[in-house]
């Protein structure tokens, strides 16, 4: 049964009761991986094992995971090349009260540090699960940067790439 999460603001990354942050390098250069992120939004299961299904909506996204859970998002963030956020408004999954996740994109010598921000608030057995999937969570989120990773390193860099 879908639930309305409680609506909060881009700060709740930061002031969360519960934050999961997760960093990985790519290659592949900012511009090319806020594209895949914020622009390419239906390809996402192409290069996210977990995510089975996303779509750009007005203002957001809709999202289905793995084991059938479904989100409802808003865009909060997106400023290209750096910073790409979303809060969940609209779920399946049991617990939380609120949530939103941010991926950050921060040019290096050899590439794009990423980092992953996973800000929720929720009952008690929520956080227990939650910290208890860390490992898991941050496995996916490696697992997402390389695939990604490669797929824009591959002959046409992904769907929306030109010839020059």
């Amino acid at each position: 049964m879908a639930r309305r999460l409680r609506p909060v603001e881009l700060d709740f990354v930061e002031t969360a009761p519960l934050r999961l942050v997760f960093a990985a390098d790519a290659a592949a250069p900012a511009d090319a991986l806020y594209r895949a992120l914020a622009v390419e939004t239906e390809a996402w299961p192409e290069w996210f094992a977990a995510v089975t299904h996303a779509r750009a909506t007005d203002g957001g996204r809709e999202i289905r995971l793995r084991g059938g859970t479904r989100f409802e998002e808003t865009v909060m963030a997106a400023e290209p090349s750096a910073r790409y956020a979303y809060r969940v408004d609209v779920t399946n999954a049991p617990g939380p009260h609120a949530l939103v996740e941010e991926w950050r994109l921060t040019p290096n010598a050899q590439g794009t540090r990423v980092q992953w921000t996973f800000a929720a608030a929720g009952g008690a057995p929520f956080r227990f699960a939650l910290r208890m999937g860390r490992a898991g969570l941050g496995r996916a989120f490696r697992d997402a940067v390389t695939t990604l990773d490669r797929r824009l390193a591959a002959p046409g860099g992904g769907p929306t790439a030109t010839a020059s």
